[in-house]
């Protein structure tokens, strides 16, 4: 039987999420990490635009504008509007990717790869009910969980470049250092964890530069 996720991994398992035969093992795995790579390049390339289309300063005057500049003021308030949604499925997606890798691949995750899912698996939660109830305070509740996963993501990719830094960094499991895979030639799996924590950080923190004034309601 093939299973999406357990609790307790070592001789104690609780099974989540059962699935038949050949479901998921079927799926090749280096399609697999190609395609969580280009989500990961998707996710921050197009966080980091929205950031650059929200920080160019829009005028108020409707008169005036180009066809460009209301194009960037609709695609800014749309992505706005749906942020919390979109900083969900982000997390949703890095979630359901690594209990692949690591129940389905099974690329057995060193120290700080728990440390990463510890900070991006309750983000899943906590954001699927605030945009569900369009609770803009709920970022909030998520941003230590965001501070954290951006550091130890960042240190843990670090570290694959430069394994020098990293040789006491686990001392249970894994080496830290070990690279199950490296995409596209630098997308690996520290590389999707920080990119889907930098995406969501963006996503629920950065106001469109001409909303600064009138964003009490979104606090």
């Amino acid at each position: 039987m093939t299973t999406l996720g357990t609790l307790f991994p070592g001789e104690i398992k609780i099974h989540i999420f059962p699935l038949p035969d050949g479901i998921l093992t079927s799926v090749n795995t280096d399609s697999v990490e190609l395609f969580t790579s280009l989500l990961a390049l998707i996710a921050l390339g197009g966080s980091v635009l929205y950031v650059v289309l929200a920080r160019w300063p829009i005028g108020s005057s409707e008169e005036g504008r180009s066809g460009f500049a209301e194009l960037r003021v609709g695609i800014v308030d749309d992505v706005r509007r749906l942020s919390l949604w979109l900083a969900w499925i982000v997390a949703a997606v890095a979630t359901a990717g690594s209990l692949y890798f690591s129940e389905v691949a099974h690329y057995v995750p060193c120290q700080l790869c728990w440390y990463q899912r510890i900070a991006m698996y309750p983000l899943a939660g906590v954001l699927l009910v605030a945009a569900v109830r369009k609770d803009w305070s709920a970022r909030w509740y998520c941003l230590p969980m965001l501070i954290a996963g951006v550091g130890v993501s960042a240190y843990h990719y670090f570290i694959e470049w430069k394994p020098a830094f990293g040789e006491s960094a686990c001392s249970v499991g894994p080496a830290c250092t070990d690279i199950w895979f490296r995409r596209l030639g630098f997308v690996t799996l520290a590389f999707m964890a920080l990119s889907g924590f930098i995406a969501i950080l963006l996503l629920l923190f950065v106001q469109p530069k001409r909303a600064r004034q009138s964003s009490s309601s979104e606090t």
